[in-house]
């Protein structure tokens, strides 16, 4: 599919309406990307708004931002694709210093002239009045700011899925055992590691302390080629190191000592699945906030369903379901980037025919997903909205 045209590229999200109410310092002091085109289509359409055409058919004429609301949420409210935000972002070009931040309690307004219709942060014909008292503030505004999706469903895969090396995770620390021998282990449990000696368990100053735990590799597959587009390890919980691995001295009875190797001493801090003796460790990543600015690939996608994130009995995904893609960030596959799924197309037999041969319907648009995470071949995507269930093998295309 050729990149959209110039009104409508690279636009895309739930940051529609974050244009609303932001002229405040707190959002110059945000550091937010905003690309030349996103500026560029907003200049472009500020003169004179969005067409009438382009609104979603139950745009609210007001409407007060609330807790829990999403931008993604708010764009979709109001314009029939979400994903062209620079349109509304241009509806209110003048007052706007950072389009990606907007809070609740504001209220939209939306005003509509003739052919076309903008958005707004006060009502028509009112003159804005800024009231300004003393006030105490115990958190930043930009604590309050509304996140493109809603948290929960992304913060806990951006720990979960790795793709690894298979060889990467056979070298990495291995967990073998417990204080009292359990075979599984959970939360609060005491375990001990023990890593490649060229590398131990150290909690010496600038070592890694908290450690992630994975099992396995399993090979991601292309759908369409077969090829091995990475290994994806399967996440278990958190652990704490304790106590360094090494050498500690004991007795050997005639009073005198000798030097024996000790693993590492962790602390289990939470669990998703059972945790067991030969599961692996890895160095937990330093938390970091992410902001996802949704937009519509420059560049035509063909991408496949590879895999369904979770159990392997999941044979369908469905809403908020995290689904892997055969396209990566060597592909051009971008954090955001919001793609088009299609049906794979059932198979009937046409009973209208003599021969009552097999045909196969056409795929059809079946909702919107966000990739949130890339690897250099494999990205995780979330499903933002489906009518039907997802399968391994499905299609994904640029969004009309």
């Amino acid at each position: 599919m050729a990149a959209f045209s110039s009104t409508h590229r690279a636009g895309m999200g739930a940051v529609a309406l974050l244009c609303a109410a932001l002229a405040s310092p707190v959002a110059l002091a945000q550091s937010w990307p905003i690309t030349a085109d996103q500026r560029a289509t907003a200049q472009q359409v500020a003169a004179q708004g969005v067409p009438l055409s382009e609104l979603a058919p139950e745009a609210p004429d007001t409407y007060v931002i609330k807790r829990g609301d999403t931008l993604w949420g708010i764009s979709g409210m109001y314009l029939k694709r979400p994903w062209r935000w620079p349109e509304l972002w241009g509806m209110n070009l003048q007052a706007i210093r950072n389009p990606h931040l907007i809070y609740p309690g504001q209220t939209l307004y939306l005003e509509k002239n003739g052919s076309h219709a903008r958005l707004s942060t006060r009502a028509p014909g009112v003159l804005e009045t800024v009231r300004v008292s003393p006030r105490t503030r115990s958190a930043s505004l930009s604590d309050t700011a509304l996140p493109t999706l809603q948290p929960h469903l992304i913060e806990p895969f951006l720990v979960e899925p790795l793709i690894v090396d298979a060889d990467a995770l056979r070298r990495a620390p291995r967990i073998v055992g417990t204080v009292d021998d359990r075979v599984l282990m959970s939360a609060s449990d005491r375990i001990y590691a023990r890593s490649d000696a060229s590398t131990p368990l150290s909690t010496d100053p600038g070592e890694p302390r908290q450690y992630r735990i994975f099992r396995d590799a399993v090979a991601l597959k292309d759908p369409v080629t077969g090829d091995i587009l990475g290994y994806e390890a399967q996440y278990l919980g958190n652990a704490v190191l304790v106590r360094s691995e090494g050498l500690e001295d004991s007795g050997r009875g005639n009073g005198g000592t000798r030097s024996e190797y000790v693993p590492a001493t962790l602390d289990v801090t939470t669990v998703k699945e059972e945790i067991r003796a030969g599961d692996r460790l890895l160095p937990a990543p330093a938390r970091a906030f992410m902001s996802y600015t949704p937009h519509a690939p420059q560049a035509p996608v063909e991408a496949r369903v590879v895999s369904i994130y979770g159990s392997s009995a999941v044979a369908n995904a469905a809403q908020n379901n995290v689904i892997a893609i055969n396209l990566g960030a060597q592909d051009g596959m971008e954090v955001g980037h919001v793609l088009n799924l299609l049906t794979q197309g059932n198979r009937i037999r046409d009973t209208t025919a003599d021969q009552r041969s097999e045909i196969k319907l056409p795929s059809e648009s079946n909702g919107m997903v966000m990739v949130f995470r890339t690897f250099d071949r494999v990205s995780y995507a979330l499903i933002l909205d489906v009518r039907m269930p997802v399968r391994v093998g499905d299609r994904l295309v640029n969004p009309d």
